[in-house]
């Protein structure tokens, strides 16, 4: 691969507030039980070779370093390059689409000139795929463009997600919002690294602009190319969204879309054992991680570690996190249960498959 550095930017809401972004940012969320959702972004750099990798925090940055910790389990606990964890600006953007704001680089640029990598990969944090950055890579250097961006064709609407106007492959304007069938980016594109230099002194007194938008609005707009995904994606911005996502796994189509062999997801280790269904208990379709116990029913759903079914319990069609314990008798239908919740016995939660109930996280 080029000599190529990475950069993931965290440093930005979604304009639905829910308990998923309450304390930590949605790139800290469980998916699929055992990754978190940064797995996603920071695998594909590694599994391209990148060993620079930068992550701009958001304010509510705890969780996310107690999760990368010192990049040990992407192989970048080492002397050269390796994990670099960087300070975001002191209020980063509620505009919805914004994700790479200027003054998040002005303020990290010392990351860019310091190092001696011709190019830079960027990503955002909330959209999962597991793609092979080689190839964006190498057809950026190949066409020549200013920046080429990962794009695919979108499958449903979403408020959060940009959407691009693009002809034949070269990007003429963006939106904030994508319709269904429509171009929308994934948030993830390379650049050459005196190019974003150079564009961080040309906006350092619009430092507000997203990088992107910047490079659409120049006096000479810059080239932005498109580069096609024809894989497996899900943009996580909200509750729904999320819901959505994890479900998705349990088709194993789709799981084998986001997981091919070859490209492995890394993500933070834990000395748990295996999870054990215990005798009566019952469990179909679901993902169940290490460490958890079941005693009672479990169907469609999603466990992340440590978390107990009494028996008597039902569990269907939702997603339970890390150290949550639903008691004997309990309902959990439709629901996502954050982290340390204890469900009392012969409690009933039960949304629907439009508007799932969400229970935030128990005080510790």
């Amino acid at each position: 691969m080029a000599k190529v550095i990475g950069i993931i930017t965290c440093n930005y809401t979604s304009k639905e507030k829910d308990f998923t972004s309450a304390d930590r940012p949605i790139a800290a969320v469980p998916y699929v039980g055992r990754y978190r959702v940064i797995d996603f972004p920071m695998s594909n750099m590694v599994n391209a070779g990148i060993r620079t990798i930068g992550v701009i925090m958001p304010k509510n940055f705890r969780s996310l370093t107690d999760h990368l910790g010192a990049g040990k389990e992407w192989s970048l606990a080492r002397k050269n390059g390796g994990l670099f964890i960087l300070p975001g600006t002191a209020f980063g953007t509620a505009r919805v689409g914004s994700r790479f704001l200027i003054r998040d680089l002005i303020q990290n640029r010392a990351m860019l000139e310091r190092s001696s990598d011709g190019y830079v990969v960027f990503s955002s944090a909330n959209i999962v795929f597991n793609a092979d950055l080689n190839e964006l890579v190498d057809a950026h250097i190949a066409s020549g463009a200013d920046i080429t961006a990962y794009t695919k064709i979108a499958n449903e609407d979403d408020a959060d997600v940009v959407a691009f106007d693009a002809e034949d492959g070269v990007v003429k304007g963006m939106k904030y919002g994508v319709k269904e069938g429509e171009l929308a980016f994934l948030d993830t594109f390379v650049v050459k690294r005196s190019l974003l230099l150079d564009m961080l002194d040309w906006y350092a007194a619009n430092d507000h602009l997203d990088l992107i938008e910047a490079a659409l609005t120049h006096g000479a707009p810059l080239t932005i190319n498109t580069f096609m995904y024809d894989g497996y994606c899900a943009a996580i911005f909200n509750k729904m969204s999320y819901f959505r996502a994890n479900m998705d796994m349990l088709d194993p189509e789709l799981y084998a879309a986001l997981f091919p062999s070859g490209r492995h997801v890394k993500t933070k280790t834990h000395d748990t054992p295996p999870a054990k269904n215990e005798t009566g208990s019952k469990v179909t379709k679901s993902l169940v991680s290490a460490g958890c116990r079941i005693y009672g029913i479990v169907d469609g759903s999603v466990l992340s570690r440590n978390v107990i079914v009494e028996p008597g319990a039902v569990v269907t069609d939702s997603i339970l996190m890390q150290g949550t314990v639903i008691k004997s008798g309990a309902v959990v239908d439709h629901a996502i249960i954050d982290r340390n919740n204890v469900i009392p016995a012969g409690t009933v939660l039960k949304g629907t498959a439009e508007d799932v109930l969400a229970k935030g996280k128990a005080r510790d």
